[in-house]
């Protein structure tokens, strides 16, 4: 291994939204551990402020925010308080996201519509506007967003989550054509990852269902995006934009 095939991210500012839990806090302290400053943000402040002593404790910068990425006035905000104390962003990470549970689609209100919608499509819209814009003018940058193998694999449960995700999907390859050639846009799409949330799952069922659907058998471990991450964030992605990468096991 030489040392241009290591990723090294000294120096670059990375936002990363969704970053106090789950895979986001995985990447967080993947993209610190690799020398980058992180801007963390999700509705919890005391969330994301666990997260930036974290990387804190690992020598780096850290800027935890307390922000609703749904709203658009709140992306300007994380947008403006991240140039404001770094003076720069180098990688955005759009990670926030939400799948309620319902019984039936009648049962989907227009609150609970509007609310998956905003938070995993209309927020990763306006912070790639926003950001991408600032990252032409400063010469260059990468995006990357965080679908779900539900774009491409929608049931019944998550109707609303899964056509968001999709929307994301095709966000990705629209935003590569709007930022290019200097701003790169791509996606991780991944499948069941066992972070905090899969607490809550019925993991008998769920490891019976993976055997069958899942060619790997089992669900990811968290660590287990973070190298996806880099790698879409770093010079070694220098000719990938508008890509899409499953990470889901060989779910089928």
């Amino acid at each position: 291994m030489t040392a241009k095939h290591i990723i090294d991210m000294s120096g670059k500012v990375v936002v990363i939204t969704g970053g106090s839990r789950g895979l986001g806090r995985e990447m967080a302290l993947g993209f610190a551990e690799a020398g980058a400053d992180l801007v963390i943000a999700s509705r919890k402040l005391e969330n994301c402020e666990a997260v930036a002593d974290e990387i804190r404790a690992l020598g780096r910068k850290a800027l935890p925010l307390g922000v609703h990425v749904a709203d658009w006035e709140d992306c300007d905000r994380l947008a403006d308080a991240a140039y404001d104390e770094f003076g720069k962003v180098d990688v955005l990470i759009n990670n926030a996201g939400m799948s309620p549970i319902y019984d039936r689609p009648v049962g989907i209100t227009e609150t609970l519509y509007d609310k998956v919608l905003d938070l995993n499509l209309k927020g990763p819209f306006r912070l790639m506007a926003n950001i991408g814009e600032r990252m032409i003018a400063d010469g260059g940058g990468a995006i990357v967003n965080i679908s779900s193998v539900a774009a491409i694999r929608p049931k019944k449960n998550i109707i609303t989550y899964a056509a968001a995700k999709a929307g994301l999907n095709a966000m990705t390859e629209a935003m590569a054509d709007a930022l290019g050639p200097t701003v790169r846009v791509n996606c991780i799409m991944p499948g069941p990852f066992l972070t905090d949330i899969s607490k809550a799952w019925d993991m008998e069922a769920f490891e019976a269902r993976a055997r069958s659907s899942i060619a790997l058998q089992r669900g990811g471990k968290p660590d287990e995006i973070v190298g996806a991450a880099l790698y879409l964030a770093s010079e070694h992605a220098g000719y990938t934009t508008g890509a899409i990468i499953r990470i889901d096991g060989g779910s089928h």
